[in-house]
């Protein structure tokens, strides 16, 4: 055994690898990076308008951010499956498995829709007490929550996709919904080219619109292709309840997790709305920039997922192994030059931001801190989101999250806001050292080999 897992070894191919991280990576990237992008310009053109309305989609997008965390934890847990059954070809589970998440999707937009619609202001008054505030963003709530539906249709299709080595699709689609929103917000925030001026109201049509022509346009495509996943009703619902509740045994563990990281951004969300409006707008700038920088770890963590997924549903366990190793390394290189452009990228940025010098003076700060500790957090989620999910060690990567969010960043936060009321800078320095502790735990993790899990084995329709 020992000679075969050498000569296993002697055919990892890097130019191999490098190949296939790239064509699933950049494609990811490209669109998480004009997205992040389109996200910045957006939120540019609402903050013209004033902090209190930049603080008013900045909140009332928390709630969509939280819906989020279920849609990423769903589509996720059913990818885990996907790339595994593409591993092995197995056709007809990947329709059964994107039957699952379709079905599921539509109960979980359902349930936020029905809640934001009931009591939008209560949904506002989670996160901050400011009335005007809650009231502007009230309004935006209530006609975005459309939305939601559609963008988990498009979640569905677009992470299934990539787990089977189609990401540029989900890519190209998105740039164009993505393009769509920025001129609509263009037209209705301002109320250019005749239209009237709607502030914040407009830039929730804006949203709604081109949420609904991405999902047109991303099934059609499908369907015209007829690809792998063009399947009829009758394939994507041949799913027993067995099949559905092996299923779940490892997507909902996933679920949990972004659950779990979810609710506890919003803990802080809650907390910096409670600091006042300034730190709310100041939180909302350094977030938006983050992200931006963000895209390459997101390109290279559904990357680690697929290609080790792949590897593990082909029972080449030795080349996931080695996929998990080279991608944790590369991620910290990675993380390092990202850290340095964010710290000289953020002056620059700031002076597209119509706010005042604290606002400025607290957003500088807190990018300094992002910089710092990229590498950190970039290494972070290629462990937990790349590796231990690409594994199908979802449960683990559960525990892990679930712990540094909730017994180090949570109360750390809490205490430096209202027992030592430290300005908003040094919270938000507390916080990350929840991330320094999942690295660590993720790296013992990886190191043990434990991570490594075949999900498909036993999955049969009975």
């Amino acid at each position: 055994m020992a000679e075969i897992g050498q000569v296993s070894e002697q055919r990892f191919n890097n130019k191999k690898f490098y190949r296939k991280m790239l064509a699933i990576a950049l494609p990811v990237m490209v669109q998480n990076f004009i997205s992040s992008l389109l996200n910045l310009i957006d939120t540019v053109m609402v903050g013209r308008l004033g902090e209190v309305e930049i603080a008013a989609v900045g909140i009332a997008n928390q709630y969509f951010f939280f819906f989020n965390m279920f849609l990423i934890g769903l589509c996720a847990g059913c990818s885990v499956f996907i790339a595994q059954f593409w591993g092995k070809k197995d056709i007809a589970n990947i329709k059964r498995i994107v039957g699952i998440g379709l079905v599921s999707v539509v109960l979980i937009s359902s349930v936020f829709i029905f809640i934001g619609f009931l009591s939008p202001a209560k949904v506002m008054a989670l996160f901050t007490n400011d009335n005007l505030v809650i009231e502007l963003g009230a309004d935006y709530l209530q006609i975005v929550l459309v939305s939601y539906l559609f963008t988990g249709i498009t979640f569905v299709y677009s992470f299934a996709l990539r787990s089977i080595g189609n990401a540029v699709l989900p890519m190209l689609i998105s740039i164009i919904a993505l393009i769509c929103n920025t001129f609509l917000n263009y037209v209705l925030i301002f109320g250019n080219f005749g239209a009237p001026a709607l502030g914040v109201e407009g830039a929730a049509i804006a949203t709604l619109v081109a949420r609904v022509l991405e999902t047109g346009i991303l099934i059609a495509t499908i369907y015209i292709g007829r690809g792998v996943l063009a399947a009829s009703a009758r394939d994507l619902f041949d799913f027993t309840f067995g099949f559905a509740k092996k299923a779940y045994r490892t997507i909902f563990p996933v679920i949990l997790n972004d659950m779990c990281w979810g609710l506890a951004s919003l803990v802080y969300v809650a907390v910096y709305g409670r600091m006042g409006t300034q730190e709310v707008a100041a939180i909302q700038i350094c977030n938006t920039v983050n992200n931006l920088f963000m895209v390459v770890i997101f390109g290279l963590s559904s990357a680690a997922a697929v290609m080790i997924g792949n590897s593990i549903g082909a029972e080449k366990e030795w080349l996931g192994e080695k996929y998990a190793w080279k991608f944790s390394r590369l991620s910290i290189g990675v993380g390092i030059v990202l850290g340095v452009l964010v710290a000289a990228a953020s002056p620059t940025i700031l002076v597209f931001f119509n706010v005042s010098d604290v606002v400025k003076y607290s957003s500088q700060i807190i990018l300094l801190i992002i910089s710092v500790v990229f590498f950190i957090r970039v290494l972070g989620i290629m462990l937990i989101v790349g590796v231990l999910r690409g594994g199908g060690d979802a449960a683990y990567a559960f525990l892990i999250e679930g712990f540094t969010m909730w017994f180090i960043g949570v109360p750390l936060t809490i205490i430096g806001a209202f027992v030592f009321h430290f300005p908003v800078y040094i919270v938000y320095g507390l916080a990350v050292i929840e991330e320094i502790a999942k690295c660590i735990l993720g790296l013992m993790r990886l190191r043990s080999g434990r991570w490594i899990k075949n999900v498909t084995h036993n999955m049969t329709n009975s």
